[in-house]
């Protein structure tokens, strides 16, 4: 053997590198990818709301026979899940070993950053006297990226006698579509020069809505009138009713293939519905879990995780503990016993690479996309603040998991060390006790109306998490 042989060999052995998916996958399993990534496709475009999320992933269990649990359920099912106000869900599912011995967990969440309409939107711009509709933005937006594209309308209408109205309008053919204009650049000498978080300020989020003035000239604001009159006509509303109102602006197209070969997937909201989904079938797919598994899909993540439908709120805990009363226990004797024996996977997206911006990230350790599902051992900002930071222990077993399951997996973090950062669930859910870590898929331009994935990544992602559910703690 040659001192070059010689070399590689022992390279090989010693070295750690981040695998292509498209290089080290067979044909099979591509094709398996390009399958799933259509499925996951469907899903997201219909799944445009926190609402519309949990509305589909609850049809999803109906046809796999999951319940909702309840304190007369019966135990002849798959498994149970519980809806939150609508915005968020848990879901269970047995497994080999009694629940006293711990659960095995995946959170992610099916929030992502948008516009929402203020409490009272509707008005008219005396100057040009068109309807536009006032906003808040919701989330780490970046309002330039919002302007001069098409957006829709989702959400409800809550009326005072209780009656919901769900708004839906943008995405079927034949529906108007709205956008916030832009300046044009003949005009915009005063704006150039502003640094880019200053570009668009917020109140110039500004939804153009109508023009057609209401036919009777003794009224002010009769552009305003005429839209109030259609939103009557149509859904029966009224102005007073948009104070009980929750409707969110988002980007009026669906998802798209990426590249001349199709390998990714471009699309709104894939932060973090890519984990939300991947995590859901997971849970459906695995045959036999190792240990009882729960996937939750909280609401609330971009801003904080606050609030009854977020992490932080205690739906979790008592779902939990309902599972637990449920098997026979006393929940109030171990519930916090069964959350320290619990393994979470924080399923949340992190930033591959990008091309063009190779100079926010730490190319040694930053994810790249198409080499698998990354593992991010802390997040956070800075000195780590803010982050929970996955012990070594746990990271160990999950490698040797991964590694004897050929899932594609990488590690990463949040770009270079004080440049930014962010945080995730896995913070809130460390509180319980239990062992986290952040586990998801990479993406590119996230935070963006349309955020860039590889099919590569979200099979893997989903292989990871059908693992982890069938064999961790077996």
């Amino acid at each position: 053997m040659t001192k070059s042989s010689k070399g590689k060999e022992l390279q090989d052995k010693l070295s750690y590198k981040k695998k292509n998916f498209w290089k080290i996958s067979s044909e099979k399993e591509r094709e398996h990818a390009f399958v799933f990534a259509d499925e996951y496709c469907t899903f997201i475009d219909e799944a445009r709301t926190e609402r519309l999320s949990v509305e589909l992933t609850e049809q999803i269990l109906k046809t796999y026979n999951f319940l909702p649990l309840t304190s007369d359920s019966s135990k002849k099912t798959p498994g149970f899940y519980r809806i939150n106000r609508d915005k968020n869900i848990a879901i269970f599912r047995a497994g080999k070993k009694d629940i006293s011995e711990g659960c095995n967990f995946i959170v992610a969440h099916i929030d992502v950053p948008r516009v929402d309409l203020k409490q009272v939107p509707l008005s008219e711009d005396g100057t040009t006297q068109l309807g536009i509709m006032l906003t808040h933005y919701y989330g780490g937006i970046r309002k330039y990226q919002w302007m001069a594209i098409p957006l829709a309308l989702y959400g409800v209408v809550i009326k005072e006698d209780g009656t919901r109205i769900d708004i839906s309008i943008g995405e079927k053919d034949g529906d108007p579509v709205f956008t916030f204009a832009d300046l044009l650049p003949h005009l915009a000498k005063d704006y150039r020069d502003k640094k880019m978080s200053e570009a668009i300020d917020a109140d110039k989020l500004q939804l153009l809505f109508g023009s057609i003035p209401f036919p009777d000239d003794e009224i002010k604001d009769n552009v305003k009138l005429n839209c109030l009159n259609i939103l009557h006509e149509k859904y029966g509303i009224t102005e007073e009713d948009f104070i009980s109102a929750e409707i969110e602006i988002v980007p009026a197209f669906s998802s798209k293939d990426v590249g001349i070969d199709a390998s990714m997937v471009g699309a709104y909201g894939q932060d973090d519905r890519v984990c939300s989904y991947t995590a859901l079938r997971a849970l459906l797919d695995s045959k036999d879990p190792a240990l009882s598994s729960i996937v939750f899909l909280a609401d609330k993540e971009e801003v904080g995780s606050e609030g009854n439908t977020g992490a932080r709120s205690d739906f979790i805990l008592d779902f939990i503990a309902d599972i637990i009363e449920f098997q026979g226990y006393d929940s109030s004797k171990i519930l916090r016993k069964v959350l320290a024996k619990t393994n979470i996977l924080s399923g949340d997206v992190t930033a591959a690479i990008n091309p063009s911006f190779k100079e926010v990230h730490e190319k040694q350790n930053a994810p790249l996309l198409g080499s698998g599902v990354c593992l991010t051992k802390f997040t956070g900002s800075r000195g780590k603040s803010g982050s929970n930071d996955a012990h070594p222990e746990f990271i160990a077993k999950l490698r040797k998991l991964f590694n004897s399951h050929h899932v594609n997996w990488q590690v990463g973090e949040l770009g270079k060390v004080d440049v930014g950062g962010g945080g995730t669930i896995a913070k809130f859910m460390a509180e319980y006790n239990a062992e986290v870590i952040d586990c998801g898929t990479p993406i590119l331009a996230m935070h963006s109306p349309f955020e860039i994935s590889s099919k590569g990544d979200i099979y893997s992602t989903y292989k990871a998490y059908k693992i982890f559910f069938n064999h961790y703690g077996g």
